[in-house]
């Protein structure tokens, strides 16, 4: 078995956490037994994937979205605490990566999510590849709006929310952020971008979009995050002597 330490320094390593000024702690939150053999991924610590891993008899869980966020109420009571006397009853280590997890080249949740659709990745708008978030690029083929949305949903398994510019031009300049990056439309804007890809949508994102003439696609916070986590256990494995296991917690956000 693996030293669970040298699991955490290899993932630290290899995302670079301690580079990044994030809303949370990035590395191990929870510590657990030394020893992994079972190493359990999902995109949310929440209680139903903690059974989970319970049930799966756990080591170690990794995940993107962990606890300790800035501006969290800090008492240990009531969800919080039942999920962290989980984690302690079983012995089970909590580690999270979160903006580390959306920026790296390879495996990060931009690259994986440019990857499964065959966008080709050009750079980052707002840093180095592996640094930055806002990542830019062009379609293979040129699309229409509804060809893409319907593309975005039969990958993701997930409909979209779609608003569209005044405009029909095919498709072929885009930029994307997976999560709640809905913001940055006004970068990708600025970049060229025709279109603009993120997790979720505000009440302000639509009128950007039409006044701007960028199309949107607000394509699940849930469903754009899952598979940089998935990418990150499946290097573990293959890394090091340790199972791999993933588990999506349905989210419909």
């Amino acid at each position: 078995m693996n030293h669970r330490d040298q699991l955490v320094a290899a993932c630290d390593h290899q995302l670079r956490a301690g580079q990044f000024k994030d809303f949370t702690i990035n590395g191990l939150q929870v510590e657990g037994r030394e020893q992994v053999q079972r190493v359990m991924s999902g995109v949310t610590a929440c209680q139903a994937l903690l059974e989970e891993a319970v049930a799966w008899q756990a080591d170690l869980l990794l995940v993107h979205h962990g606890y300790f966020w800035k501006n969290e109420p800090v008492p240990i009571t009531g969800m919080k605490q039942r999920r962290i006397k989980t984690l302690l009853a079983n012995d089970i280590s909590l580690l999270a990566y979160h903006l580390p997890l959306d920026a790296h080249a390879e495996m990060g949740n931009n690259a994986e999510l440019a990857k499964r659709l065959g966008w080709k990745v050009e750079g980052c708008l707002d840093g180095e590849l592996g640094e930055g978030l806002l990542w830019s690029g062009r379609l293979v083929v040129p699309q229409t709006i509804g060809e893409l949305a319907k593309q975005v949903g039969v990958t993701l398994q997930r409909e979209p929310l779609v608003i569209e510019a005044f405009n029909s031009e095919p498709i072929e300049r885009i930029a994307w952020c997976t999560g709640g990056a809905q913001d940055m439309i006004v970068d990708a804007y600025d970049a060229g971008a025709q279109v603009f890809v993120s997790g979720e949508i505000s009440e302000r994102t639509t009128h950007l979009a039409r006044e701007m003439g960028i199309h949107y696609i607000a394509a699940g916070h849930h469903a754009t995050e899952r598979y940089g986590v998935q990418a990150l256990g499946e290097w573990l494995a293959s890394e090091f002597d340790v199972e791999h296991r993933f588990v999506d917690i349905d989210n419909p956000a």
